[in-house]
């Protein structure tokens, strides 16, 4: 079958190799979409955990289409989405129903095995998967439900989160309006009565009806802090995703936080700002804000995402590609030219 593999620091490529079979506990799918995402981009650059030719893709969804021993529950020909760690489901996290955060494989700063990262992924023509990481999706479209199981998952994990905190006449900030923040505003709209500001790179106007959100600010305005505690009347924002997490955008969040608020750091562009356990902060950090680095979502937040999409409550901007064409969609995503979700369709012919 063929495969997006990686090779080396810098080099992707598809190859040839052999078709995998399931074993204890696992099915084998079919993949009928594969989605691309900015992780395997920072794969390509820079593999933090990802060894030469590991297969690629960790949005995955598919038919099944062999199971291995062990495994219940599932037949042949269901389609199903594949949860992105794959958990133990024994330690105390998994047991609190916070698989994401799974300790059972003994590592205190990597996520639990994730295909496409740390082990083979979904770029491919067939993929291996634990019976127990997957989420029926009945007739939904698979190339939606692929990009669910991460732009839609880390989106709602994060809103999920905040839902305490965006209660009737509070505002929330989405920052960066790509594909993952392009959900947010959707579910922040969904699961809470919170308004909805943006800000993004593109023209304002555009982006606000495209995105749902009630107000959208451009980015590189010069007094864009301003502008923003403007739409709070001053007292700031009770919730804040920020979907590009580099110093700049960690630092507005900051000093646009609500006392009280929290900040869900998702987008992972290496900024850091300080905590300062003082009086004063020099970067306008309010008393009582938290400050999350949150990954992924529970087993349970991919089922209520999928179940949204199913009654037709979440939508997307996506751009197919077929396998052969998986450098090109990576090329096309990395230099900022996909306006949504790239997603491989691998069995299309």
């Amino acid at each position: 079958m063929k495969a997006v593999r990686l090779k080396r620091p810098g080099l992707v490529q598809i190859d040839e190799i052999e078709r995998p079979e399931p074993g204890e506990g696992e099915v084998l799918l079919r993949v009928l979409a594969a989605g691309v995402c900015r992780t395997d981009c920072h794969i390509r650059a820079h593999p933090f955990a990802t060894s030469a030719n590991t297969t690629l893709g960790h949005e995955i969804a598919g038919e099944i289409t062999a199971i291995g021993p062990g495994v219940v529950g599932w037949s042949t020909g269901q389609r199903a989405v594949v949860h992105p760690c794959w958990a133990c489901h024994k330690c105390s996290q998994c047991r609190a129903g916070r698989e994401n955060y799974c300790q059972g494989h003994g590592m205190q700063r990597f996520p639990p095995p994730t295909p496409g990262v740390t082990c083979n992924g979904g770029m491919a023509e067939f993929a291996i998967a634990p019976a127990n990481s997957l989420v029926e999706i009945g007739d939904l479209d698979p190339a939606f439900a692929a990009v669910l199981a991460d732009a839609g998952l880390a989106p709602y994990h994060s809103v999920r989160l905040l839902r305490d905190r965006l209660g009737p006449g509070s505002t929330a900030l989405v920052i960066g309006l790509g594909g993952l923040g392009q959900f947010a505003v959707q579910l922040l709209k969904l699961c809470t009565p919170a308004r909805v500001v943006a800000i993004d790179r593109a023209e304002a106007p555009l982006a606000a009806r495209e995105s749902g959100a009630d107000t959208v600010l451009q980015a590189d305005a010069p007094d864009l802090a301003e502008q923003l505690l403007e739409q709070t009347d001053g007292f700031g924002f009770a919730g804040i995703i920020d979907f590009v997490g580099s110093e700049q955008t960690l630092r507005l969040a900051a000093s646009v936080a609500a006392p009280f608020g929290a900040i869900q750091a998702v987008g992972l562009t290496g900024g850091h700002i300080p905590f300062e356990a003082a009086d004063m902060s020099t970067i306008g950090l309010p008393w009582g804000v938290t400050l999350m680095k949150p990954y992924s979502g529970s087993y349970r937040d991919l089922a209520d995402v999928i179940a949204l999409a199913r009654q037709g409550k979440l939508s997307a901007n996506l751009e197919h590609f077929p396998l052969e064409e998986a450098i090109t969609a990576i090329d096309r995503l990395e230099s900022g030219h996909i306006n949504g979700r790239a997603v491989l369709l691998p069995n299309s012919k």
